[in-house]
């Protein structure tokens, strides 16, 4: 089976260097960024989400499948190189062999994040609030494939627990 790197070998490449911003939340591109060499960091609002090192690691995905807005910020922690696909769309109904790769990548990341918030709930079962997991996932699972969901939290930022 062909990587990314490999199905994406004839596109651009772009140099940033520390510091540089990639995809700004909130804007739309309707563009794709591989990593080719480098680390970028993920920043949702005012939060480090993680760093991402890994060659191929596919950015920009999310806001196009969902035809909504970039949900976070990349930005260069040291000198890095992307490929860029302006024309993000074009890549996706072009090359079957990559949309299958990003297809897979976002089934693996699904399928880490629901072990991982399982996991949660298993080891702070007891604690104050926790069943809001199983209600946030519940309602998550049954939301209409065209809805788009935007977390708006209330809650207290430092609770007592």
């Amino acid at each position: 089976m062909s990587t990314v790197l490999q199905l994406t070998e004839g596109l651009p490449e772009v140099e940033y260097a520390p510091g540089d911003v990639v995809i700004a939340q909130g804007t739309r591109t309707g563009s794709i960024w591989i990593l080719v060499s480098g680390s970028l960091q993920v920043r949702r609002d005012d939060q480090q989400i993680s760093t991402i090192t890994r060659p191929g690691a596919v950015f920009g995905e999310i806001s196009l499948l969902l035809d909504q807005e970039h949900g976070a910020t990349i930005v260069a922690a040291e000198p890095t190189v992307m490929r860029l696909a302006a024309d993000g769309v074009r890549l996706f109904d072009e090359h079957a062999g990559f949309s299958r790769l990003v297809a897979s990548d976002l089934a693996r990341r699904l399928d880490a994040l629901t072990i991982y918030l399982a996991d949660v709930k298993r080891q702070y079962g007891n604690a104050p609030g926790i069943d809001m997991v199983t209600d946030v996932l519940h309602q998550l699972s049954r939301m209409p494939a065209a809805t788009t969901a935007r977390p708006v939290s209330a809650r207290d930022p430092d609770p007592e627990y």
